[in-house]
């Protein structure tokens, strides 16, 4: 068994839920991170059970957020949508609901407005998750994702965000890709402390395809230093599942029990190993 290693669903995005489930089990792995729409073709319920029966935890579900809605209908919308995920997350029996915050309305350029939208939605939803049990996890996103996925770019700005509510309500995740860049990222670390609710990982490769957001690669593949951040992230007090999320189409086209063997083995040579 690999102690502490997750599957982020996405990572084999051509596995049905209960394929992921197998795969995990039969690879070894204790943890899986979910998918909403992936629930979603399988069942609440049904998704649930399958985890609980494979001996699976539910390290995290992807995904809550898109809170910068221009209009009130699209803020009513936004609030209904993560009051909904958080008692999803409650019933798949995590405590981590991943928030992609969104990024600017259509048309806006009022980055202060949307970065404000984000916090008075936290505000109403915040009291909901803590009654779940649930933490709402503020992912930052890398600069370039700004416009349309996420106002929130560093760890820094995730964690003003979270700081007016309890720790046991909103945290922060820290995602390799997202934030390896930061010149700020040891001291932000450092500071999150308990409020790192999620880590993921894969690498930042060269070239960046098109679609910059397929531009992920297994742990080793690119240019990040997963020993100092995985060293970081130990300092700070960090002690839960640490996720492998990887958006990439090569990986999505690899069969799912090959890429569940490479992140294993990527993990060990890269982050848990010795430097060769």
């Amino acid at each position: 068994m690999t102690r502490g290693l997750s599957l982020n669903q996405i990572t084999t995005k051509g596995w049905t839920l209960p394929e992921a489930v197998r795969g995990c089990a039969e690879a070894g792995l204790p943890a899986i991170g979910l998918w909403r729409d992936k629930v979603a073709e399988t069942g609440l319920a049904r998704s649930a059970k399958l985890c609980r029966d494979a001996g699976l935890a539910v390290s995290s579900l992807c995904r809550g957020g898109f809170l910068t809605a221009a209009t009130p209908e699209g803020r009513r919308a936004a609030l209904a949508d993560n009051l909904q995920a958080v008692e999803e997350a409650a019933e798949l029996g995590t405590d981590t609901l991943v928030l992609v915050v969104g990024g600017l309305p259509d048309g806006s350029r009022d980055l202060p407005g949307a970065r404000a939208a984000v916090a008075d939605l936290l505000a109403e939803l915040a009291p909901h998750a803590g009654d779940f049990g649930v933490r709402l996890a503020i992912e930052p996103l890398h600069p370039m994702f700004c416009a349309d996925r996420a106002v929130v770019s560093t760890l820094g700005q995730a964690l003003d965000l979270a700081e007016p509510f309890p720790a046991a309500q909103v945290g922060v995740v820290v995602d390799s890709y997202h934030v390896w860049w930061d010149p700020q990222l040891a001291g932000q670390i450092a500071r999150a402390g308990e409020r790192i609710a999620a880590y993921q990982l894969c690498d930042w490769t060269l070239p960046l395809p098109a679609d910059a957001l397929l531009g992920r690669g297994h742990v080793g593949d690119g240019c990040i230093d997963f020993r100092a951040l995985d060293a970081m992230v130990t300092a700070a007090g960090y002690t839960g599942w640490v996720e492998v999320e990887i958006f990439n189409q090569q990986v999505w086209d690899t069969p799912g029990a090959e890429t569940v063997r490479t992140l294993i083995e990527r993990h060990r040579a890269h982050v848990t190993g010795p430097r060769p």
